[in-house]
């Protein structure tokens, strides 16, 4: 039967199904269909890494909100990307930094040649774009004058999980989602093998068209029902587990960070985010190479070191383990997982955020309005988020394949086993050119081919190849040369007028609302 779709269930709250509720709202605003979210009283939102990419800004234009409130509410804070310590193990300087801005002309100069040619000894990501010497400088990304999700240089947020997800929910019953609270006790099948409804511990059968698992690792829909396997990432990514804790700034005037710090470990790394009242860290690791005890120790050690003022011991740390993958179907029938129901890996690059903010935004925008277009509609969200998911490997793999750390961890990831196919193509042909627009061709790819080359020449990888051999023409050159030269003083002119992160972020808070 090709019934309509007129009822959209989302099964799980969290970060994950509020904002596909309010994405999934936004839309339906215009197709009059009723969209509920049923959540559990006693899952806990994770919130492990707390970071998002750019694209969180359109998100939340899209549902409305105002980014003085998120600001304010969420004890949020600007980020422009990553800064990494101790990644590469080469001599010297061992830091570079992931920014969030391109380089200047990007569409049609590829800087990493110019660069290499160049033989200059400025970091790669200074060279090419302003950004990274701002976030050296702590800076904020716009100034307060500057109208709301509007920039000098691109920028994402550090977030509380917990008081996103509260202020999505308040967001979503507003924009009329009916809120059902409840644990799932079964489900119950259509005679032709969809899901016709989800039947709660109290008694009550929430009936569906289309159901979207939100269910956290757990995955109760599209893994308990379904029984859709998850595809092991654990052969190209090790780590498996997480400790997280959250620390106090010493006193409240203390700076903001205005990137992540991502410092890497003997078997892992610890991340280390800056909201307004207190940091986020978490040390990331594989537990076939070190023991929870080990790790416990290393991320105390870490705090103690960066924490002064801060009593260490009186801390609270949480250990989560994980399994890094992805569902090998992500829309099976008419049941669709997001959030940890489709997969995780680690939080380097705070891919999942960005990949919520996908699976919503493609929902809503395709939400078939009968159950024979759902068949074609499913179709093409596998093949997106299997591109995503693959591409996501690669990227984080990258970090790991080009370092020479000598410790028993990194020298497994340099193993050319555990490196994906796709990769190791890749590296070859980046032996004799650089990585451009070619090596992420799609428009909604998370991770544009800048990307790659701020990590790959931020981590010391050099080609065999003279690439000077396919340098453009003298009067390109001539265009790169002022661009780049152009680079240098907008650097200098920015840090001149922008205010540090949290000047910026005060200003928000004490704005009046309205």
């Amino acid at each position: 039967m090709n019934r309509a779709i007129r009822k959209v269930v989302i099964v799980g709250g969290g970060t994950a199904g509020w904002i596909t509720a309010n994405v999934i709202a936004a839309e339906c605003r215009r197709t009059h269909r009723e969209v509920s979210l049923v959540e559990s009283p006693d899952v806990p939102t994770i919130g492990v890494g707390e970071g998002t990419w750019p694209s969180m800004r359109m998100t939340l234009r899209r549902i409305g909100l105002s980014e003085a409130e998120f600001v304010r509410t969420c004890d949020a804070s600007f980020k422009q990307g990553t800064r990494f310590y101790g990644w590469s193990g080469r001599k010297g300087r061992d830091e570079y930094c992931h920014p969030f801005s391109l380089p200047v002309e990007y569409a049609s100069l590829n800087p990493a040649t110019y660069w290499l040619a160049s033989g200059s000894k400025t970091p790669f990501a200074e060279f090419v774009t302003p950004q990274a010497r701002l976030i050296e400088l702590g800076l904020a990304p716009k100034q307060a004058t500057t109208p709301e999700y509007a920039f000098a240089l691109n920028y994402a947020y550090h977030l509380d999980a917990g008081r996103f997800a509260s202020l999505l929910k308040e967001k979503a019953v507003g924009a009329g989602v009916r809120y059902i609270v409840g644990n799932v006790e079964h489900v119950d099948p259509s005679s032709g093998g969809d899901i016709a409804a989800v039947v709660l511990d109290t008694g009550e059968r929430v009936d569906g068209d289309l159901f979207v698992d939100c269910t956290g690792q757990r995955a109760l829909l599209i893994g308990g029902h379904y029984g859709v396997r998850l595809v092991s990432a654990r052969d190209w990514l090790f780590n498996d587990r997480a400790i997280a804790v959250q620390v106090p700034y010493a006193r409240p005037d203390a700076p903001i960070a205005s990137a992540t710090y991502a410092t890497a470990q003997p078997a892992g790394w610890i991340w280390d985010i800056g909201l307004q009242t207190r940091r986020g860290i978490g040390y990331v690791y594989s537990s076939a190479h070190v023991d929870d005890e080990a790790a416990h120790g290393a991320l105390q050690g870490y705090v103690e070191r960066t924490s002064p003022g801060v009593d260490v011991g009186a801390l609270s740390y949480r250990t989560i383990p994980f399994e890094p993958g992805y569902r090998a179907v992500f829309w099976h029938r008419n049941c669709v997982a997001v959030g940890l129901a489709a997969g995780f890996v680690e939080p380097l690059e705070a891919s999942a955020l960005a990949l919520i903010e996908q699976s919503a935004a493609m929902i809503a925008e395709q939400l078939p309005r009968d159950r024979h277009i759902m068949e074609v509609a499913a179709k093409r969200f596998d093949s997106k988020m299997h591109h995503h998911w693959e591409r996501i490997v690669e990227f984080l793999k990258l970090h790991y394949v080009t370092s020479v750390r000598a410790d028993e961890y990194w020298r497994d990831n340099r193993d050319p086993t555990s490196c994906p196919r796709g990769l190791r193509d890749k590296l070859t042909l980046w032996q004799q050119q650089t990585p451009w627009h070619d090596d992420a061709p799609r428009v909604d790819e998370l991770f544009p081919s800048a990307s790659y080359q701020y990590v790959l020449y931020g981590m010391g990888f050099r080609p065999k190849f003279d690439v000077r051999n396919a340098s453009p023409q003298d009067e390109t050159r001539a265009r790169a040369d002022r661009a780049f030269h152009d680079t240098r003083t907008k650097s200098e002119r920015l840090a001149e007028v922008l205010p540090d992160n949290r000047t910026l972020l005060c200003s928000i808070v004490q704005r009046p609302a309205g």
